[in-house]
């Protein structure tokens, strides 16, 4: 026998779907408002995490060295653990960066890893053979530094993630942003850190200046039959401030020299930002940085300005008839991230 209708029941199930119908409304709506309300980001941070992970201005697109992963033996960074080394042990310091780099992807907000430090030297270590810490900074572009030397048995790195680690070198002529490579060259950017820690760069500057002439089109390729140079396509200065000691740089990352890498001349302080792909140096130079894309017209802007010849131990350059002082100062991101506050 049939049970009777409960007169209630079609009364629910209207309810029901009137609050579906409402939840799915409220959804459209959501998604609309934040598509039209989304900040458009033309600041200068937000630019660069757009573009971050190739350098300067259309050479082709090179990475910013993808797969790096070095550190800086005998050399130990403090800051907040984020996972204890002693309950994470791996085999190698690059398995223990790229543990670092994982919880800095950039999809789930700032970084929650900014340093690894890991203990690789079995004798020294002993039973902290393997040990992987993972920290975090209250800033990055200051890390809190707790030993160095042979008595330090750990090896540090930093890692950047979109939109951190970028210097700006000011000029009259306007703000050249650069993005530190710590992951690829980490002893050249400590020197590059130590030096934001001076209030000022007197004598720092850009003093030769080469343009890209027949050599080389605008995007920086080379152009076919010419010479390799000069000019050479680049702009060259010094961060050798006045009073300010500078730790020479070992040999680090050596990638080719594609347009906006910024690189050291040797071992330092003098540097240079190329306007060219130069596959013909093929790994000569430490590359430590690159500018962003915006910013190679300025870049483009001085290399334009007067010059006069001259011969360094056989070499024709050009060099500024009046050098540009520059000086190196920490960028403020449009979100006020500590690791980018002035």
């Amino acid at each position: 026998m049939g049970r009777k209708p409960n007169d209630s029941e079609p009364t629910r199930c209207a309810t029901m779907i009137l609050l579906l119908m409402g939840l799915f409304s409220c959804t459209v709506v959501y998604i609309f408002m934040s598509a039209v309300m989304r900040p458009t980001g033309n600041s200068a941070v937000d630019r660069l995490a757009a573009d971050d992970g190739e350098f300067g201005g259309g050479g082709g697109g090179g990475v910013e060295g993808g797969g790096c992963c070095n550190g800086i033996e005998s050399f130990e960074l403090w800051g907040a653990a984020v996972k204890w080394g002693s309950d994470f042990k791996v085999k190698s310091s690059k398995e223990c960066c790229e543990a670092c780099k994982d919880m800095c992807t950039g999809n789930h907000g700032p970084c929650l890893c900014d340093t690894w430090v890991f203990c690789g030297d079995e004798k020294a270590c002993g039973d902290k053979f393997g040990e992987c810490w993972l920290k975090k900074q209250k800033d990055t572009l200051s890390p809190d530094k707790k030993d160095e030397g042979d008595k330090s048995m750990w090896m540090s790195g930093i890692v950047f993630g979109k939109g951190e680690g970028i210097v700006a070198l000011e000029t009259e002529f306007g703000a050249i942003h650069v993005k530190l490579l710590p992951e690829c060259s980490p002893r050249s950017v400590v020197n590059i850190l130590e030096l934001l820690r001076f209030r000022h760069c007197a004598g720092c500057q850009f003093f030769r200046a080469e343009t890209r002439g027949q050599v080389w089109d605008a995007r920086g390729d080379h152009i076919k039959d010419a010479s390799f140079g000069p000019p050479y396509g680049l702009l060259q200065g010094t961060l050798g401030a006045e009073g300010i000691p500078f730790e020479t740089v070992p040999s680090e990352f050596c990638p080719e020299i594609r347009r906006g890498s910024v690189a050291w001349v040797g071992s330092g302080p003098e540097f240079f930002i190329s306007l060219a792909n130069h596959q013909e140096w093929k790994n000569a130079y430490t590359v430590f940085g690159y500018v962003l894309p915006e910013d190679m017209k300025i870049v483009e802007k001085i290399a334009q300005l007067p010059t006069k010849s001259d011969i360094w131990t056989g070499v024709n350059v050009t060099i500024l008839e009046n050098p540009v002082p520059l000086n190196v100062r920490r960028i403020k991101s449009s979100n006020d991230d500590l690791n980018l506050s002035s």
